[in-house]
């Protein structure tokens, strides 16, 4: 399997990108149970199988892109509006960077890093590391490329994600993804309680670190990305609630700018496993982290 990988990262990503749309359709016709999840998601948020069916297509193109994000050459991105980075930077202040499963996710931490990270430090992210041995050293391999500092999903990643922000770095986190039992709460999510990680918003409460959301689009064609980051338009509220409302608010925001790229079989609204690190405790109250 490490040699697959090592192979897949060499392919350009054109061809990658095509056996991806391939699998993702083939894997679509196979499961019914992940057909009627992605149609019941998408139509939470108002959107019928025409208008988003090209999301299929794109599940299976980041699977297939991963190898070469991970170990190989990195493709182009362009960065849209990186102004309001660069404007957080020069404060001093440290940034939260929330991307929802939307497009190359995993491109987007490498391209901010690619950009900032020599004059303003690496972007520290958390992973959960793998079961499987070869795996998991080849995670931790390559998510700590240049610029980009990966941290495990304990009280000790956590805390260097603190002191990272303290420092005026950054760091990275989907906020969309379902966390275990008791480092959550429910909060709306296209209209429908869906059990939110609280983590992002206690590390914006506890730092007054910048929150800037991150999508990072497929170019057609294999001709790269283009990550488009925006600024909270709002201040973060200081009750946890209504901040983590606010986080979830502008994840459906990034998610509606281009709807054919999210992960709509992504079981959002599943209930969460029990077990998990447990959060450092924050100003706010109202929620257990």
């Amino acid at each position: 399997m490490p040699s697959l990988f090592r192979l897949f990262a060499a392919l350009p990503l054109w061809l990658l990108h095509s056996l991806g749309a391939a699998m993702g359709w083939l894997v679509f016709a196979l499961s019914p149970t992940y057909r009627r999840r992605f149609a019941a998601n998408a139509a939470q948020a108002g959107y019928g199988f025409g208008r988003v069916r090209a999301a299929v297509g794109h599940a299976g193109r980041m699977v297939f892109e991963m190898p070469r994000i991970w170990l190989g050459q990195l493709p182009g991105c362009t960065i849209v509006n990186a102004e309001c980075a660069e404007q957080a930077y020069a404060a001093g202040r440290g940034i939260v960077f929330l991307t929802p499963h939307l497009g190359c996710f995993e491109m987007s931490v490498q391209a901010a890093a690619g950009r900032w990270a020599a004059e303003h430090g690496d972007i520290t992210v958390l992973y959960r590391p793998a079961r499987q041995g070869w795996l998991a050293e080849m995670l931790e391999t390559a998510r700590n490329r240049p610029g980009v500092q990966a941290v495990p999903t304990t009280l000790s990643g956590v805390r260097q994600m603190i002191k990272a922000l303290r420092q005026g770095a950054a760091v990275g986190l989907l906020p969309d993804q379902v966390p275990p039992q008791g480092l959550g709460l429910w909060s709306p999510f296209f209209g429908r309680d869906a059990y939110t990680m609280t983590l992002a918003a206690r590390l914006v409460l506890q730092t007054g670190a910048a929150v800037i959301v991150a999508r990072c689009e497929r170019l057609p064609w294999g001709r790269g990305y283009t990550l488009y980051l925006e600024a909270l338009p709002v201040p973060t509220s200081q009750s946890l609630e209504s901040a983590v409302e606010q986080i979830n608010a502008a994840m459906e925001a990034a998610i509606r700018q281009c709807p054919q790229q999210y992960l709509w079989g992504y079981g959002r609204y599943k209930q969460p496993r029990v077990e998990g690190l447990q959060s450092p405790q924050g100003p706010a109250q109202g929620g257990e982290a």
